[in-house]
C-alpha cells in the first residue's frame, strides 16, 4: 500500500497538487485559443486521413485530456496532427480492405501500446538514428501529398487512390466535370487565411475563415447548390464520444505501418517537448513523454479517434497564449467535447471545399524552403536520406518511405563512422612531431625512425572499420626494416572485439618475426575491457600503455623507451629522430 502511494505521488499530474488560484484564467485562456484552432484543424485532418470528419474531433477530446495529465511537458497539446492523417490516409485508408474506421481504431491502440513499451524501456535515445534530413524529406513528401489529396475536393471531381502519380492522373481525368463554385470556395478561403495571418496575426485565421464558410452555408444553402459540406460525407454526432472497441481481425498486418506511426509521433512529440522546454526551463522526462503520448493514443482507440501525436501549432500556441500549467490541456480536451455536445450540428454545415482550400495552405506551410536548402547544400549523405525520403514517400506506402529514410541514414551513418584516419608521424627540425603521408613530398624536413614506426589512428575501432585496419596494418609491416610498429589509440574510440582481433593477430604475427606492437594512449576503461577478454594478454600488458594524467605525450615518451629497449642498436644509429625527441622532452 505505501508503495502505491509513492507511485501515485510520482505520476506527473500530482504537480497540480500545488494549482494556483492565478494560473486558472491564463491556462483558461490558452485553451479556448487551442480550441478555436484544433476544431478546424481535427475535422481537416481527418479528411486527409479519409476518415469522418467526428473522428479528428473525437482525436482532439479525451486523448488530449488523458496526454495532458500523463506526459511530462506542462505545454504540450497532443491530437491530429498532418504528418500521422497522411500516414493513415495513404497507407491504411487508400491501400488496406476493411472498415477505415476499424483500421484507425486498431492502428491508434497499437501505436498506442507500441509508445508505452518504448517508454517504459527507455528507448528514447533510438529516436537519435531518425535524422532531420530523413523527417524534412517526409514532410515535403506529406505536404505534396496532402495537396495532391485535396485537388478532388477542390474541383468537385473523381479521385484515385495509390501514389502521387496516380492521384494526380487520376485528377485530371475527370477535369472535365470541375465545380467551379467548389473552386472559388477553396481558392477564396485560402486567401483569407493567408491574409489574415499576415495583416492580423493574432487572430485565429483558420478559425474565422472556416466558421465564415459554414455560417454562409448555413444562411445561403449552399448544400442545395451542389456544394458537398461535412454531413455529405458522415453527419458529426452529438454527445460525448462513445466507446469504441478496435475489431480489426488482421490487426497484425497493421504492425509495421503501426511502427511508423509510433517512430513519427514520437519523434515530432519528443522535439516539441525539448524545443518548449528550452523557452519554460521545465525538465522533460522523454520516456514519460512516450507514455504519455501511448496512453493518449490507446485512449483515442477506445473513443472513436485515431493515431495523435503532438502538435507543434497548438502547442507552441498553448504556451504563447499564456498557459502555466498542464490544466490548460485539459481544458482544452473539455472544450472540445463542449463542442460535440453543443455544436456538432453546426460543423455539418461547413464545406467541404473550404477545408480543402485550408490544407492547401497547411501543405503550403509543411514545406520548409529554408531548411531544404540547408540540407540540398549539405553533406552527400543528407542530401540521399531527404530526396530518397521525400521521393520514397510519393511513390511508396508512406510507412515504407519512413522505414527507407531511416535505414539510408543508419547505412551512411555508418559508413562514415567505418572511415578511419591512419597517419604515420615523424618529426620536424625543431624536434616536434608531425603527422606525415606515405609519399612524403619533396623536400620535406619531416625526419622518422626506420625501424621504428609511430602511427596515430583516429575513429571507431568497430566491425565496420576491422577490415580498413587490417589493411592498413598489413601495408605497415611489410616493410622488412620495421621492428617496433607503435600504435597511438588516444583518438580512438568503441573499440570491440572484431577490431580487437586485427590488432591481436598482427601483434602475434609480428612476434612470430621477432618484432613487437606497442599500443599507446590506451583509455583506461578500453584497458579494463582488454584485460577482462584476454586481449592485453595476447599483445602483451607489458606492450601497453594507457593514458597518463600530466605533461602531454606522457604515455608516448613511455612508449617510445620501451620499443627502443627492444630494438637496441637499430638503423638510424645515434641520429635516430625518437632519440632526438627524447632528448628535447627531457630538456623541457
Amino acid at each position: 500500500m505505501v508503495s502505491l502511494v509513492k507511485l501515485i505521488r510520482k505520476l506527473p499530474f500530482m504537480d497540480l497538487r500545488k494549482y494556483r488560484k492565478a494560473d486558472f484564467l491564463p491556462d483558461l485562456s490558452a485553451a479556448g485559443a487551442v480550441t478555436l484552432m484544433v476544431v478546424p484543424q481535427g475535422i481537416a485532418y481527418a479528411l486527409i486521413a479519409g476518415l469522418p470528419p467526428a473522428m479528428g474531433l473525437f482525436a482532439a477530446a479525451l486523448p488530449v485530456i488523458i496526454g495532458s495529465l500523463f506526459r511530462s511537458s506542462r505545454h504540450v497539446i497532443t491530437g491530429p496532427v498532418n504528418a500521422i492523417s497522411v500516414l493513415v490516409g495513404a497507407s491504411v485508408i487508400a491501400e488496406t480492405t476493411g472498415d477505415p474506421v476499424q483500421i484507425a481504431l486498431s492502428l491508434a491502440l497499437l501505436t498506442g501500446l507500441m509508445q508505452v513499451a518504448a517508454g517504459s524501456l527507455r528507448l528514447g535515445a533510438l529516436l537519435d538514428y531518425v535524422s532531420r534530413p530523413v523527417l524534412l524529406g517526409f514532410t515535403t513528401g506529406a505536404a505534396v501529398l496532402i495537396a495532391a489529396g485535396q485537388l478532388p475536393n477542390l474541383t468537385r471531381t473523381g479521385n484515385e487512390s495509390g501514389n502521387l502519380i496516380n492521384r494526380l492522373y487520376g485528377w485530371y481525368s475527370h477535369l472535365g466535370g470541375a465545380h467551379l463554385p467548389s473552386i472559388l470556395i477553396a481558392i477564396s478561403t485560402a486567401v483569407v487565411i493567408i491574409g489574415i495571418r499576415r495583416f492580423w496575426p493574432r487572430l485565429p485565421a483558420a478559425t474565422v475563415a472556416i466558421i465564415g464558410t459554414t455560417a454562409m452555408s448555413m444562411t445561403m444553402g449552399w448544400s442545395e447548390m451542389g456544394i458537398r459540406v461535412v454531413s455529405d460525407l458522415t453527419p458529426v454526432p452529438r454527445g460525448f464520444p462513445s466507446l469504441t472497441i478496435p475489431t480489426v481481425a488482421n490487426i497484425t498486418q497493421l504492425i509495421p505501418l503501426a511502427g511508423a506511426c509510433t517512430v513519427l509521433s514520437l519523434v515530432e512529440t519528443s522535439a516539441i517537448a525539448r524545443s518548449l522546454s528550452i523557452r519554460t526551463g521545465q525538465r522533460i522526462s522523454i520516456s514519460t513523454e512516450f507514455i504519455g503520448e501511448g496512453l493518449a493514443n490507446i485512449t483515442a482507440s477506445f473513443f472513436g479517434g485515431y493515431p495523435t501525436a503532438g502538435s507543434l501549432s497548438r502547442s507552441t500556441l498553448n504556451h504563447g497564449a499564456g498557459a502555466k500549467t498542464r490544466l490548460a490541456g485539459i481544458l482544452s480536451g473539455c472544450m472540445v467535447i463542449l463542442v460535440l455536445v453543443f455544436f456538432g450540428n453546426l460543423v455539418d454545415y461547413t464545406p467541404i471545399a473550404s477545408l480543402a482550400g485550408l490544407l492547401f495552405v497547411v501543405a503550403y506551410n509543411l514545406i520548409e524552403h529554408h531548411e531544404i536548402r540547408q540540407v540540398l547544400n549539405s553533406h552527400f549523405a543528407d542530401r540521399i536520406a531527404f530526396t530518397a525520403t521525400m521521393l520514397g514517400a510519393w511513390v511508396l506506402h508512406l510507412d515504407q518511405a519512413i522505414y527507407l529514410g531511416v535505414g539510408i541514414s543508419l547505412v551512411l551513418f555508418l559508413q562514415r563512422l567505418r572511415v578511419l584516419a591512419i597517419r604515420e608521424i615523424g618529426f620536424d627540425d625543431s624536434g616536434r612531431p608531425r603527422e606525415v603521408t606515405r609519399q612524403p613530398e619533396a623536400g620535406s624536413s619531416v625526419k622518422q625512425c626506420r625501424s621504428i614506426h609511430l602511427v596515430n589512428l583516429e575513429g571507431s575501432l568497430f566491425f565496420g572499420a576491422a577490415c580498413q585496419l587490417e589493411s592498413a596494418l598489413d601495408e605497415l609491416i611489410r616493410e622488412p626494416s620495421l621492428k617496433v610498429l607503435i600504435l597511438r589509440l588516444k583518438r580512438t574510440q568503441h573499440i570491440d572485439i572484431t577490431a580487437a582481433h586485427v590488432l591481436s593477430d598482427i601483434a602475434n604475427q609480428l612476434r612470430q618475426q621477432n618484432r613487437t606492437l606497442i599500443l599507446v594512449g590506451v583509455q583506461p576503461a578500453a584497458l579494463r575491457w582488454m584485460g577482462r577478454t584476454g586481449v592485453a594478454d595476447q599483445i602483451g600488458r607489458e606492450n601497453l600503455f594507457p593514458t597518463m594524467p600530466g605533461r602531454w605525450f606522457r604515455a608516448l615518451e613511455a612508449s617510445v623507451v620501451r620499443a627502443l629497449e627492444k630494438t637496441g642498436k637499430h638503423a638510424c644509429g645515434d641520429n635516430c629522430p625518437l632519440h632526438e625527441w627524447l632528448r628535447a622532452r627531457k630538456n623541457t
